[in-house]
């Protein structure tokens, strides 16, 4: 695979169509779940290889933004050993790849993960996930069946999130409560140095890419949980050339929701059930990952 341009997959203000898992899918399902879990469109041409894109120049929350790590890990990966020593990243895609097909099998990974840049694509996507924007071509899965919809008069303004929406969702979240995650997790600790590779190619070198995986994770576990059905409009778009795919251009018509973060309104718009069932797998991946070292599994829940 050639080589890429570290600058490839820092996040920049654009939008997007716009997780989870364990382990080495955690970077990628956690992150990758959102693809899932946006406002897709049928039969969606599948994510472009990562190109080119400037640095943000919006400034990141500071409750989301990765510290600089100057004191050290404050969550650190022991490391584990393995078979033969790891690739370098730009070649590692075969090597992620055996692994996934052995840890979840080959019909699986076909059927939700791109394994093309996987590592790079999921370190990038966990990391804009707090972020108002996590550009859909470096997500690390494969799109979601069918379309959102909505309920309501066609010409009205404001129409609500179908009831039956919520099922689009279902495959992807039985898909993250079946990983293994013994499995996911010793593998995870195995291909660490890829992802922390990653990390610091991302524009991070002195940063440390399980503690931006954990504080993500707590970011997507705090992600609100609204009564009711959930209103939503059409974003406005000036212009003589009409759009031919609403559906990708819906925002929430609650400003507060609208403020929230790209992974935080994925767990809103899956509906209530599918969020409770994935922050219950965040909340067991978070366990896993934190405090004193991925091996430690007694840790916070």
């Amino acid at each position: 695979m050639p080589e890429r341009d570290p600058s490839e997959l820092r996040p920049r203000p654009e939008s997007s169509s716009a997780w989870i898992v364990a382990g080495v899918v955690a970077a990628g399902l956690a992150a990758g779940a959102a693809w899932w879990f946006w406002w897709r469109p049928a039969h969606a041409p599948a994510p472009a290889a990562v190109v080119a894109a400037p640095p943000a120049e919006a400034p990141v929350p500071a409750a989301s933004a990765p510290g600089t790590e100057a004191s050290g890990p404050q969550n650190p990966v022991e490391a584990q050993p393995v078979a033969e020593p790891l690739p370098p990243l730009a070649e590692s895609d075969a090597r992620v790849a055996a692994a996934l097909n052995e840890l979840l099998g080959a019909q699986k990974v076909a059927s939700f993960l791109q394994i093309d840049g996987f590592v790079r694509r999921a370190v990038a996507t966990v990391d804009n996930l707090p972020r108002p924007q996590a550009p859909s071509r470096m997500w690390p899965v494969q799109p979601a069946p069918e379309r959102f919809t909505v309920e309501g008069p066609a010409d009205a303004q404001v129409q609500t999130i179908a009831a039956a929406n919520a099922a689009r969702y279902h495959a992807f979240v039985t898909f993250a409560e079946s990983v293994p995650m013994d499995g996911a997790v010793k593998l995870y600790t195995q291909l660490y140095p890829l992802f922390q590779a990653a990390y610091q190619e991302l524009g991070y070198p002195k940063g440390y890419f399980n503690d931006r995986l954990v504080a993500v994770l707590d970011h997507l576990r705090a992600a609100p949980e609204p009564n009711g059905p959930l209103h939503v409009q059409l974003t406005q778009v000036h212009g003589e050339v009409p759009s031919t795919r609403p559906w990708v251009r819906y925002e929430f018509a609650d400003p507060k929701l609208e403020a929230l973060s790209a992974g935080q309104k994925m767990l809103v718009r899956m509906g209530p059930d599918n969020a409770r069932r994935l922050k219950a797998v965040l909340a067991e991946l978070r366990r896993r990952v934190a405090t004193g070292g991925v091996a430690n599994a007694a840790g916070e829940r």
